[in-house]
């Protein structure tokens, strides 16, 4: 395979993504690469050099940029009707929309700061298992457990943690498990029942994973608060859980919170766009109980939602003009 590349190579020579590169195939503005055996793209030093004549001769834009334009062109027509009266509604509009976004996602971001009122978010309810399940996972509050002691049904049953990290188990009390495994608990419970039951047979599962946390807030398809099936859960697992980034994501700025005992805030900048795109495992972070990972929108994205708005009710102003101006001059054809 020597002289040949990967597309992941092609592109990251070029600085692109290698999506650019299979959608300039699929236009026809660049020829098809080669197949191997394997049916894996490759590429010649011909190829790129092709590839190259053509990214630095054209400007491509995706179908995201062309809406771009198209929403200037049509902010730029409507202003040219509507006149001063446009000028009035962007302002109010402007203004409107910006504490409306404030106050619907309770984000309130900075240079240095995010602010998020992390009691409005929603749980998110997972239809999938996490991508690597935790083997360790140790017992809180409000996690729910079923414990089974073979051939003795008095010592089996379902239990919740208490908010003293306890359960009351039958006929024996109040127990401390918060903090332990479920092999811990195994082995606890069958030290205990061995004064009562000759050799227990105990077994411990967790019927219920909620005494752990972490947020995903921001640009992503499903942000909320989830529930951790391990003590720690990657930065990769939580953005897989939360339904991936958006197109209006800003994923080179992502920001990794994690409150202090000083109660503030302490800030780690996450590359979620190297994580993704080229596998960086080094961005691939460990977030703990209570962490929030914080995927921002693009400043496009941002102009977008505060000019939508005003096109729309700037439109509706302008088409009613233009239909009194109709019905005006019918009346005087009259």
């Amino acid at each position: 395979m020597k002289g040949r590349l990967s597309i992941t190579e092609v592109a990251k020579s070029l600085g692109i993504t290698p999506r650019t590169i299979m959608r300039w195939e699929k236009s026809g503005k660049i020829k098809k690469s080669k197949r191997d055996w394997r049916g894996w793209r490759f590429y010649s030093r011909e190829d790129i050099e092709e590839i190259r004549r053509f990214f630095e001769s054209a400007y491509d834009y995706n179908q995201f940029d062309k809406s771009i334009v198209m929403n200037a062109k049509e902010v730029l027509g409507v202003f040219l009707i509507a006149g001063a009266l446009s000028i009035f509604l962007f302002s109010h509009y402007a203004y409107a929309g910006a504490v409306e976004r404030t106050n619907t996602t309770g984000i309130r971001e900075t240079k240095k700061t995010v602010d998020i009122v992390l009691e409005d978010l929603p749980v998110v309810e997972t239809t999938a298992a996490p991508l690597t399940e935790g083997v360790k996972y140790t017992l809180g509050p409000d996690d729910q457990i079923s414990i089974e002691v073979r051939r003795h049904p008095e010592f089996s049953g379902d239990y919740k943690i208490n908010a003293e990290g306890k359960i009351e188990y039958k006929y024996i009390g109040d127990i401390i498990v918060s903090g332990m495994t479920k092999d811990e608990l195994k082995v606890c419970l069958t030290e205990i029942l061995s004064e009562y039951v000759i050799e227990p047979e105990v077994n411990v599962l967790i019927t219920a994973y909620l005494s752990k946390v972490f947020y995903v807030v921001g640009e992503v398809g499903n942000p909320g608060k989830f529930y951790m099936r391990g003590d720690t859960v990657t930065v990769r697992e939580a953005l897989v859980q939360s339904s991936l980034p958006t197109q209006a994501a800003a994923m080179r700025r992502c920001r990794l919170i994690t409150p202090n005992e000083t109660g503030r805030n302490n800030y780690v900048k996450v590359n979620v766009y190297d994580l993704m795109y080229y596998g960086d495992l080094g961005e691939n972070i460990d977030m703990k109980p209570g962490d929030v990972l914080y995927v921002p929108a693009t400043v496009v994205a941002k102009a977008i939602r505060v000019i939508s708005p005003v096109t729309n009710a700037s439109a509706q102003v302008a088409g009613t003009a233009a239909g009194a101006a109709v019905k005006a001059a019918a009346i005087t054809a009259l």
